[in-house]
């Protein structure tokens, strides 16, 4: 075998090891990206199951909630910002939103006495403090596998390898601003 031949078998050996690492990389963020966008759906599920459930919860309480007509405009405009947002980021903030308005429809329910020993409200206030929880468990599985795909891509060496390959850091489903404060609720 020739030298020429030698040189050239081993660029050829060197260009494959090298591309070994990098089809690995990718295999990895594609298999990440698609955890996050499965997670993503988990999370959508159920927040539409939460999307469901409003509008009978809202329709067993409004006729008795004479004064509460600033919170169904707020749930109602809520609704809309959800069903318009045509990105992740989008739904996220629109989601929140809608999360506020329910935390102050369910605390007002709890200030009428008699909603809350009616059975039809109290089915759908439990069902929706379910979903609730079950909208902040599927967030947290949800920010987690972002975390995971967020380091794989700001990890050097992979870093080089996402930002030529388009892979982009991925938003987090954080909490609203304040979400830590009981909503309010004054009939004054």
């Amino acid at each position: 075998m020739s030298t020429k031949m030698k040189v050239l078998v081993g660029a050829v050996l060197a260009v494959i090891l090298m591309g070994i690492p990098l089809v690995g990389s990718y295999n990895s963020l594609i298999e990440s990206e698609s955890k996050v966008d499965s997670s993503w759906a988990q999370v959508e599920s159920q927040l539409q199951r939460r999307y469901d459930l409003i509008p009978n919860l809202v329709n067993s309480v409004q006729g008795a909630m004479d004064n509460e007509q600033e919170i169904f405009t707020a749930i109602a405009d809520a609704r809309a910002g959800v069903t318009s947002a045509e990105s992740v980021d989008e739904s996220i903030e629109a989601n929140q939103q809608l999360g506020t308005a329910v935390r102050s429809l369910m605390v007002s329910v709890e200030d009428y006495p008699e909603l809350k020993s009616n059975e039809n409200v109290t089915a759908l206030m439990d069902e929706l403090a379910g979903t609730e929880n079950r909208i902040a468990t599927e967030r947290g599985r949800f920010n987690e596998v972002v975390r995971s795909y967020n380091t794989k891509v700001k990890s050097f060496p992979t870093s080089i390898f996402a930002s030529i390959a388009g892979f982009d850091e991925r938003p987090y489903f954080e909490a609203n601003e304040g979400a830590e404060d009981a909503p309010a609720v004054d009939f004054e």
